[in-house]
């Protein structure tokens, strides 16, 4: 008789729990969720540093300019005599603009291409740069 209440205490112990794991998988999930939201996207375009200027608070398409000078307008790739054309079929005659952001390593060329082409095409051009960061203490 022993014998079989030492089966039965075996028995129940082979018993996995997945309590545990489905607490440590909703856990996982929940991070994922929260973190997915925050990252970004996209082209890494790193712009020159200037002076901070004015934030402006139009609704503009970007223009991406590679390192290399590949040219996109916002992630799709364009031909540099196509951004005029496309900015003002995307937002209509009235005040068409864009946002230029060049790679810092980009050749002047190919910014000031993109530059004349949207000039000629009466698209409002606006350049895309990093504020430099200032030293509190040091005075100027």
């Amino acid at each position: 008789m022993a014998f079989s209440n030492r089966n039965r205490q075996e028995e129940s112990i082979a018993d996995i729990n997945i309590t545990p794991f489905v607490d440590v998988v909703l856990v996982l999930l929940i991070i994922f969720m929260i973190t997915a939201g925050v990252v970004e996207f996209g082209l890494e375009i790193d712009v020159p540093r200037t002076r901070e200027v004015a934030s402006t608070s139009e609704d503009y398409d970007f223009v991406n300019i590679t390192s290399d000078g590949q040219l996109y307008l916002n992630t799709e790739p364009i031909s540099v005599y196509d951004i005029a054309p496309r900015i003002k079929e995307r937002q209509g005659e009235k005040g068409p603009g864009v946002y230029v952001r060049a790679h810092k390593e980009t050749p002047w060329e190919v910014v000031a291409q993109v530059v004349a082409e949207c000039g000629a095409g009466k698209v409002v051009v606006n350049m895309v740069t990093k504020p430099l960061e200032r030293n509190p203490r040091r005075k100027r």
